[in-house]
């Protein structure tokens, strides 16, 4: 007997609503595959020069204001977001930025964010080539043009920079770093001398410090290993005399058996749980006021150390390779330069 036979009935045509669906799938896809290749601390700075970005077109009435925090939470994600964002509206919030007194240095790099996303956006088919020729024209400004812009600005008393944000880190004397390390001998006082000493004599990142944990730290060898997420390795590093005193100090009276190396305090000066990044910001300012520094900050420790360094006339790769860049080029913008701009260069003799 012959199978019973079965019309196939073929569809004439795709499902737009299916189509539309897909291609909304692969648009996003390309957002996440960029989110997936940059570290934790680019996104969340790129989240928020995009949250800016929305709030601006919340004031320039380009979306409703009340919807522009919704705005800034999905740019990052979604595509279809950035379907009507055109070369007008990126200039646009390049003015408003300098009229605000926004910083020059923040300035370029929320319109780097911008640029890159519409890239994405492009990409994806949701900006077109031509308004994304347009968007590539709109330019940030050189260290000339900085210059110039900041004199006009401060002539007119309009701000130059945004927050709380010092223009340039400051560089302790070799007295005050000593001063700083200078910490009672308590549970508390141990405890802020290691963190100094972590920070101005291994010149390591705020989140580096609050992310160690107990077992990193050999005080018997005098060594502490840790990994640099900034380049992607595990590096270990020699502790100097004082870092190594304040080590073994902390250790023996004070850290937990395992896990998170700093640990947070009460009021009282007991220890407890651990220390997060913004309460090693707290401790570092409260340091700094004890001994006459206003606003001093972590990274002020770090860009400390890495102008010493330099001064002792360290070999710049093996500052490069202890400070954790990825480049000859980083180093250089942490470095505050010599009083004598030719101090540290030597001819040779006949």
């Amino acid at each position: 007997m012959e199978p019973e036979k079965v019309d196939i009935i073929l569809p004439t045509s795709i499902d737009p609503r299916a189509a539309a669906t897909a291609d909304t799938q692969a648009a996003d896809a390309l957002f996440a595959d960029y989110r997936s290749r940059v570290d934790d601390d680019t996104l969340r700075r790129q989240e928020a020069d995009l949250a800016l970005f929305a709030h601006f077109l919340g004031v320039v009435q380009a979306v409703p204001a009340a919807s522009a925090p919704a705005l800034g939470a999905r740019l990052p994600f979604f595509a279809q977001t950035w379907s009507n964002v055109s070369h007008g509206l990126v200039a646009a919030f390049i003015r408003w930025q300098l009229q605000e007194g926004y910083a020059i240095g923040s300035i370029n790099v929320r319109l780097a964010t911008v640029r890159r996303y519409c890239a994405l956006a492009n990409a994806a088919g949701v900006i077109p080539n031509e308004a994304f020729a347009l968007i590539r024209t709109v330019r940030g400004y050189s260290g000339r043009q900085a210059r110039a812009i900041d004199t006009q600005r401060q002539r007119s008393n309009t701000p130059t920079r945004v927050g709380a944000k010092k223009a340039r880190p400051r560089v302790l004397s070799p007295t005050q770093v000593a001063t700083l390390k200078q910490q009672p001998d308590t549970p508390q006082g141990r405890r802020d001398a290691l963190l100094i000493a972590l920070l101005a004599d291994l010149g390591l990142r705020v989140g580096e410090l609050a992310g160690l944990q107990v077992e990193q730290l050999d005080a018997d060898r005098g060594r502490l290993t840790f990994y640099r997420e900034k380049v992607h390795a595990t590096q270990t590093h020699e502790l100097p005399p004082d870092a190594l005193e304040a080590a073994r100090a902390y250790l023996s009276h004070d850290a937990l058996p395992s896990g998170q190396l700093l640990r947070g305090s009460r009021k009282n000066g007991e220890l407890w749980k651990g220390m997060s990044i913004r309460a090693i910001h707290e401790r570092v300012a409260l340091l700094g006021e004890r001994i006459g520094i206003a606003d001093l900050a972590p990274h002020d420790l770090r860009h400390t150390w890495a102008t010493r360094a330099a001064r002792a006339s360290s070999d710049p790769f093996a500052l490069r390779d202890a400070g954790g860049w990825s480049s000859l080029m980083m180093p250089g913008r942490y470095v505050e330069s010599n009083a004598i701009a030719n101090q540290r260069i030597k001819l040779e003799e006949e």
